[in-house]
């Protein structure tokens, strides 16, 4: 019986090592990141959108955003965002003109709106693959929202 009992608390020991990812390897699961819709919602300012960082890791990183209202127009000069819709709906405006743009930041580029873009229509369940250098903007309808997972990935 006590050898019994140690091999049992040596196997219970060692269930949290077992149980952990390997380096590097993260998991966000969909309940996770859609539950963001609220805690990020109490955390907006007056552009109608909240950001957290999920994750760096070096090369690349990850971050969920929740919007309430439409965003600026953005252009990426040295990353791409691919991009998970979690939870509401959104126009996506891709490609065209950033209209009276100014820079924000080393390769950042933002405006209000775009001339000459693609609109196109994502929803929950949607992946979108935004490359480097395309301006982009998300309009929110009114009274609408949107929670979305992105990773940032630098082009070479």
């Amino acid at each position: 019986m006590n050898r019994l009992l140690c091999v049992a608390s040596v196997l219970l020991a060692m269930l949290p090592v077992a149980a952990q990812a390997p380096k590097g390897i993260m998991i966000w699961k969909s309940a996770d990141l859609k539950a963001f819709a609220a805690t990020l919602g109490s955390k907006m300012g007056a552009q109608k959108v909240a950001t957290q960082a999920l994750a760096n890791f070096g090369a690349y990183n990850a971050m969920v955003a929740h919007r309430e209202g439409s965003g600026e127009a953005e252009w990426h000069d040295n990353a791409a965002d691919f991009i998970v819709i979690q939870s509401g709906a959104c126009t996506l405006i891709l490609g065209g003109a950033i209209k009276d743009s100014h820079t924000t930041g080393a390769g950042e580029i933002r405006g209000p709106s775009i001339d000459g873009g693609q609109s196109f229509e994502v929803a929950a369940g949607d992946i979108v693959n935004v490359p480097a250098k395309t301006p982009h903007q998300m309009m929110v309808p009114d009274g609408g929202q949107i929670t979305y997972f992105v990773v940032k990935i630098p082009t070479r």
